[in-house]
């Protein structure tokens, strides 16, 4: 049974108030969810930035199939014809705009009956005029037959949206929506399909005039490629939102967080032993520990001169007045005192390491 526009949009207004808001929510999370988790914002990155040129391309491509100098040719439309004109007129009319060539001769033979022309409207020129064991008796022979060129276009795009999320091409950053990108690829190939093979092709009996024929094979190119064009657009917007940490951000794991504090550690702990070696050898170098001992001898004069001055005195004294516990800073200070000094206490050893 074919899905009518109706009922498409009876189901929207009834399922639209209740998804609409559900899905403005999710979004808003996943745009928040950076600034919750403290990850700043990031350039695209190189990888990303050729998978958003080859989607950028190949969404030109197919906005530009569906423009009428690259569709096939709708004699009907060109010679301004009915349905039910004659054969000989209608391509007499043709000759008279342009010479015929072989293929129109081939397609004369092909809509001489009502029920072929009701398969020209479904199927286009070229399924008709190539097709060899195609008969109208059999409208399924058609569809046999024009399945190759019908997925041709969704085969082409699923291989470029299994590039563009390839790891090994890409790296992480768009291998995540690699499920995500075949599935819309799959539904895509899936609905096109079932829409061409559920197509009631004697829905032009009625038509009497040339602006009453549905020209379903015409308006399935436009919508065919203005699908496939919004599948690759939206691809290339989601990469664009996850690698600039703009949006569906992916949280670090409880691993990768140990691991990322351990490396941290470790660098921390590599500069504290070259600053301790530093002052090892500034100590065992008599010029060295002499020009040390010379700088802090003079920057002791300096600040002790500078805490002399009755200006610096009554500044400070301004400042600290009234603002600062002189017993709760002892106390912090023979807190932070003793948790230093604690760890190198061995018992049974007096204090001494």
């Amino acid at each position: 049974m074919a899905i009518t526009w109706g009922t498409i949009k009876s189901l929207s207004l009834f399922f639209g108030p209740i998804l609409l808001p559900k899905a403005l929510a999710y979004y808003r999370s996943l745009r928040a969810a950076p600034s919750i988790h403290g990850i700043p914002i990031r350039p695209v990155p190189p990888n990303v930035s050729r998978a958003l040129l080859i989607l950028t391309l190949t969404t030109l491509i197919f906005l530009l199939s569906t423009l009428p100098p690259f569709a096939p040719t709708n004699i009907f439309t060109l010679t301004s014809s009915r349905l039910q004109i004659s054969t000989d007129v209608l391509f007499t009319r043709l000759s008279t705009l342009r010479p015929l060539i072989p293929t129109d001769e081939i397609l004369r033979s092909k809509i001489s009956s009502i029920e072929s022309r009701y398969l020209f409207f479904q199927f286009g020129p070229d399924v008709l005029t190539n097709c060899q064991f195609c008969k109208a008796e059999d409208p399924n022979s058609y569809l046999y037959y024009s399945l190759p060129s019908l997925l041709a276009p969704h085969l082409f795009n699923l291989c470029v949206l299994a590039l563009v999320t390839s790891g090994l091409f890409t790296g992480k950053e768009a291998a995540m929506w690699r499920t995500t990108a075949t599935l819309a690829a799959g539904a895509m190939m899936l609905i096109d399909t079932y829409f061409v093979a559920t197509y009631d092709y004697k829905a032009n009996a009625r038509a009497l005039r040339l602006e009453d024929i549905d020209f379903f094979f015409w308006k399935m190119r436009v919508w065919r490629g203005i699908g496939l064009a919004f599948v690759d657009g939206m691809l290339g917007w989601l990469l664009y939102l996850s690698s600039t940490n703009r949006a569906f951000l992916t949280p670090p794991s409880t691993a990768e967080r140990v691991e990322a504090s351990t490396r941290m550690l470790d660098v921390v702990r590599s500069k504290m032993s070259a600053m301790g070696i530093l002052r090892n050898t500034i100590n065992r170098d008599a010029e060295l520990r002499a020009r040390s001992q010379g700088y802090w001898v003079h920057e002791g004069r300096v600040m002790g001169e500078l805490m002399q001055e009755r200006e610096v005195v009554d500044g400070v004294r301004n400042a600290l007045d009234g603002r600062i516990n002189m017993a709760t800073i002892r106390a912090d200070a023979e807190t932070y005192a003793q948790s230093v000094i604690a760890p190198s206490q061995v018992p049974g050893m007096n204090g001494n390491i």
